[in-house]
């Protein structure tokens, strides 16, 4: 019954994803810098599906986990964190 579920809850829940990452990104560049480009957001994107897709949707988990993992984010995704000062 749990892998029938995690099944179809994998299907809904890449849309939810998506979604969701969305508003983590237009969040995140807010707090960053009182308004987030869409350069901003798409800079950190994949970092966060690489590093950190284990946190969404938690925002607050995703932020964290960006930080932590700073030395590997890439070259544009370090830039928008350098630029809000975390």
């Amino acid at each position: 019954m749990k892998a029938r579920f995690l099944k179809f809850a994998g299907v809904k829940s890449r849309a939810r994803r998506a979604s969701t990452l969305g508003l983590f990104l237009t969040l995140f560049a807010s707090a960053a810098s009182a308004q987030g480009t869409q350069e901003q957001r798409r800079a950190c994107t994949p970092d966060v599906y690489r590093l950190c897709a284990g946190e969404i949707p938690n925002v607050r988990a995703i932020t964290a986990c960006l930080r932590r993992n700073k030395p590997s984010l890439s070259e544009a995704c370090r830039a928008v964190f350098e630029q809000a000062g975390g």
